[in-house]
């Protein structure tokens, strides 16, 4: 680490502890020939995520709106806040072990009704009607129709 006073290219760490929750540590640093100190802090570096959307245009990934998305679908369902959570989590962490930087919201909508359709049929389909845009009501019983015809599968 550079010393901001002499710009030595070494220091030793004299003390260190985590701060922001344990999502930084601050380290109290010596330089090695002024010995004045200084401190650092070291982070996880986050790459942020970009979703692309239908039209194009693109926007970093934002868990309040997945979230917002979800519950909404939920509301009036026998589904707890952890739930939601849950699921919220699952996608992220899908979304940051893949390696792409980008990655549209088809995909994102797509994870959501697998995990919806597993927990809720009513939530999956108020989230589907949204996500998929169902013009009419055809389109609407189309979708209902597939849930039935799994359900007797």
């Amino acid at each position: 680490m550079k010393c901001p006073y002499c710009e030595y290219h070494d220091s030793k760490v004299v003390d260190s502890r985590p701060t922001d929750e344990g999502q930084a540590i601050r380290r109290r640093r010596e330089c090695i020939r002024c010995a004045k100190r200084f401190t650092t802090y070291e982070r996880v570096e986050e790459i942020p995520k970009l979703v692309v959307k239908r039209d194009g245009n693109r926007e970093v990934y934002n868990r309040n709106k997945l979230f917002n998305g979800i519950l909404k679908s939920c509301e009036k369902r026998p589904i707890s806040i952890s739930t939601i959570e849950e699921i919220v989590d699952d996608i992220e962490r899908t979304l940051y072990n893949s390696m792409e930087k980008e990655i549209t919201s088809v995909e994102i909508g797509e994870m959501v009704m697998n995990r919806l359709k597993d927990i809720d049929e009513v939530a999956y389909v108020r989230f589907a009607s949204v996500y998929r845009r169902f013009k009419d009501s055809n389109s609407f019983m189309q979708e209902l129709k597939k849930i039935l015809d799994e359900g007797n599968n």
